[in-house]
């Protein structure tokens, strides 16, 4: 188990203190073709709705998305990005309490989501998709969470996949954090995440896993996202069928247990009620003072 060292993420309108208990970000896709929810979301009062409902059941960030990054997926044109999500921001605002996270990997997003409320840019390219979006974020003074990506998302799960998984993942973080800091982001404000299911077989996912540890060694609080992808469907296989999406939830509690235990700060979830409960008992584990008195 990892001791988790204190963070403050300094954000527009608060700090959000990381390290003291497992914070949980609850996942908004605002698109007709997510993996996990096939457009569930799609639509402004049932993307409100959800977002609410998020918080109501204890999320601490709600990541919200316009464009589907799931494997084999094209991409999403900027304008259309900001015409999903820009609505929702507006609606939110002064009513959503917990800060908004804008996942978009394209700086005019970020600009956009900025200006509107969001308080934290999830660049699930680390910086690598788009040159200007480090100096959106560091305009702003807004923290940034770099993952790492093998490829783009159309291809990612078709390209070879790294020999060595853990070397990989760190060189591609160290450079991303590079161009963040370049670009006159505070490294108080870097969050990184392994980018779970992005380029990675379904046996370096679990690698990624049991050897977060090595990564906490990079000395930034650490993001795990692991829920209902790919490699717990196989791992869940019926009849020789992956579990569908849907119904991988208590598999991807022993993820979020296991990313918690290994040393995760942040764990990004769609189920957001049950993975509040499983980072309430895991947190229990790692700090005897959270612990219910008898």
């Amino acid at each position: 188990m990892v001791h988790r060292k204190l963070h403050h993420l300094k954000l527009a309108r608060r700090t959000l203190l990381l390290g003291e208990r497992t914070l949980v970000m609850g996942v908004l896709n605002v698109t007709p073709d997510s993996f996990s929810e096939t457009g569930k979301f799609f639509g402004l009062e049932k993307a409100v709705e959800a977002a609410l409902a998020m918080e109501r059941s204890g999320a601490d960030i709600l990541d919200l998305g316009g464009e589907s990054t799931r494997p084999g997926s094209a991409g999403t044109a900027a304008a259309e990005e900001i015409s999903r999500v820009l609505p929702v921001l507006e609606a939110l605002r002064g009513r959503l309490k917990i800060p908004i996270s804008i996942d978009t990997r394209k700086a005019s997003v970020a600009e956009i989501a900025l200006g509107a409320g969001a308080e934290l840019v999830n660049d699930i390219s680390g910086l690598h998709n788009d040159a200007e979006m480090a100096e959106v974020v560091a305009r702003h003074g807004a923290p940034i969470i770099l993952m790492h990506m093998r490829g783009a998302p159309r291809t990612m799960q078709k390209a070879p996949f790294a020999k060595d998984v853990i070397q990989d993942v760190v060189s591609g973080l160290k450079e991303s954090v590079a161009k963040a800091r370049k670009a006159g982001i505070a490294i108080s404000q870097i969050v990184l995440d392994p980018g779970i299911g992005f380029g990675k077989s379904y046996a370096q996912n679990y690698e990624l896993i049991a050897r977060l540890p090595e990564l906490a060694k990079l000395g930034y609080p650490l993001l795990v996202g692991t829920s209902r992808k790919g490699f717990i469907g196989a791992t869940l296989a019926r009849g020789g069928k992956p579990l569908p999406a849907e119904e991988r939830r208590w598999g991807t509690a022993a993820t979020v247990a296991a990313s918690i235990l290994n040393g995760a700060f942040i764990v990004r979830v769609h189920d957001v009620a049950e993975m509040v409960q499983i980072a309430k008992v895991a947190d229990c584990i790692l700090h005897p003072e959270l612990r219910p008195k008898n």
